[in-house]
């Protein structure tokens, strides 16, 4: 006797592997062309589903939830974060709601150690003489940038992105120094020689380089506020590869013009997949490196996701939890 296959309806194009895999399993509906499912696309799917698979780009608000049929029972995200999903209107709906953790942390540390190092070295600038052919040969006192040894690095989340950041940019040479929700075991402190701060304000005040690694909820909007920003040196650099909610995008284009920052290093962006003018003229003056949100894009992550995002839903038509339910805030 066959078992019927639950309809599993996903939003994005997603490697090839994991898309042979899904069909395998599951009555697959998938998303050859790779468009952005209009919010029409969107409700017939949620009505129609027994899974949603959403990624980052998609909105699933509790307008869209609300039109959900009573076949719907996974919500679940492609990628780590949840924050464009209303997980309690889901809860209420009795929907599950899951989503891919661990398997980002290793390629976004690697995106802002690299994102320091092309600040801080002002690779962009160099690469992009090149390619106009402005180079007149090696200079003693041309492009000259600020080494990141011995530098001070105040990490904002120290989760799992946060101590793989600061593991690497130990090994830099880097001094490693934190601001968390809650203080890191001691033996975390001590493998990384990390200096602990209360005071979020403290820390930004001493520090050379800022990486933003922590979660974007409604307490961390606009976390690096003007307040803050005003509070940290001129010659300091922020990275960003978390959210770019989480900073005060115009207030910090301005610290920037204003002198009163000396760089950024960005992988996200404020409103997505918008970038602001004032943002690329930065760009183009030299004070900002920017990507188009690419910290997880590696071929290994991508699969490991989809590894994740297939054992969300075959443990819950096992008639079992999914290992990576997500929980409402207010639960």
């Amino acid at each position: 006797m066959s078992v019927k296959k639950p309809v599993v309806v996903v939003t994005r194009k997603l490697p090839d592997a994991v898309e042979t895999r899904m069909c395998e399993l599951f009555n697959a509906k998938l998303n050859l062309d790779d468009h952005p499912m209009s919010q029409a696309e969107l409700i017939e799917a949620v009505k129609n589903a027994d899974v949603l698979v959403p990624t980052v780009t998609d909105k699933i608000d509790a307008a869209l939830i609300s039109q959900a049929g009573e076949k719907l029972k996974l919500i679940a995200n492609f990628g780590n974060g949840v924050d464009n999903i209303d997980v309690s209107a889901a809860a209420r709906k009795g929907v599950t709601v899951t989503n891919t953790p661990n398997v980002l942390t290793e390629d976004t540390a690697d995106m802002t150690v690299g994102l320091m190092i092309a600040v801080s070295r002002r690779i962009l600038e160099g690469a992009k003489t090149l390619e106009k052919g402005n180079w007149n040969g090696w200079s003693p006192t041309w492009m000259l940038g600020q080494r990141i040894w011995g530098k001070r690095l105040g990490i904002i989340g120290m989760g799992r992105i946060g101590s793989a950041v600061a593991r690497r940019a130990k090994a830099f040479g880097l001094a490693i120094h934190y601001h968390n929700r809650n203080r890191v075991a001691q033996q975390i402190e001590d493998e990384l020689e990390a200096t602990y701060w209360d005071s979020l304000d403290q820390m930004l005040a001493r520090m050379d380089i800022i990486s933003i690694n922590c979660p974007y909820t409604p307490a961390t909007f606009h976390l690096l506020s003007t307040r803050r920003l005003a509070l940290m040196q001129p010659e300091a650099t922020i990275i960003n590869t978390a959210r770019g909610e989480i900073i005060d995008e115009i207030a910090m284009v301005k610290a920037l013009n204003d002198g009163k920052l000396a760089g950024a290093g960005l992988d996200v962006f404020e409103h997505e997949p918008a970038v602001s003018s004032e943002m690329m003229k930065l760009v183009d003056e030299g004070k900002a490196v920017i990507l188009p949100h690419m910290g997880s894009a590696t071929i290994e992550g991508r699969l490991e996701m989809g590894d994740r995002v297939i054992i969300n839903i075959r443990t819950l038509y096992d008639g079992h939890r999914p290992p990576d339910r997500v929980l409402p805030i207010d639960s």
